[in-house]
């Protein structure tokens, strides 16, 4: 049985299901290269590469693999960014996370304010007891922002990807359930 994609709120944004009419504001942001600088694929340079990547997170949904929420101002509706869970591994209760927004919108709180809902559906609703996310050890935004949501450095994988044409290494940084509630009650 299909459920329904589920619509998480926050003060300035709600959380949502994207399509393809989303396509001209992901593309806005997959296309700067500082947005992709720290990203695992090439700045886009095609509407189409945007609609590919939005109808790809749907389908992940559409066979239980995961969630990805586009993050769209509540005034607007516009995307501005996307959040949500890859490398679902069911039998081990864990999940990958990972977002991007659009450079207009850095350093203004929004990834600390979408992670907090995302993080409790991720525990409560998908059953997840170890939430993961890597970056690359230069990325002091999102290391600060992660950590800032509760997360723990773990330590860097060496050489751990191959991504844009050379090997680069890892950082990974993780939330549990139990770290996750004693935060929730503080």
């Amino acid at each position: 049985m299909k459920t329904n994609f589920p619509v998480l709120y926050t003060e300035r944004f709600v959380l949502r299901k994207m399509d393809e009419s989303d396509a001209n504001e992901v593309f806005a942001y997959f296309s700067d290269d500082e947005v992709t600088r720290y990203y695992d694929l090439e700045s886009f340079t095609e509407i189409n590469q945007a609609v590919q990547v939005i109808n790809r997170w749907g389908e992940r949904f559409d066979k239980n693999e995961g969630y990805r929420w586009g993050i769209a101002d509540r005034e607007t509706n516009k995307i501005i960014g996307s959040c949500g869970y890859h490398s679902w591994e069911k039998e081990h209760f864990k999940a990958e996370i990972g977002f991007e927004l659009n450079r207009s919108h850095w350093r203004k709180g929004v990834m600390t304010e979408v992670l907090s809902p995302i993080l409790e559906f991720g525990f409560a609703q998908m059953g997840l007891n170890r939430i993961e996310a890597f970056y690359d050890p230069d990325n002091t935004a999102s290391k600060q922002c992660l950590e800032k949501a509760g997360f723990i450095y773990e330590g860097v994988l060496r050489q751990a990807a191959y991504e844009k044409g050379v090997f680069c290494d890892a950082a990974v940084c993780s939330i549990l359930k139990e770290e996750y509630g004693k935060k929730q009650s503080i």
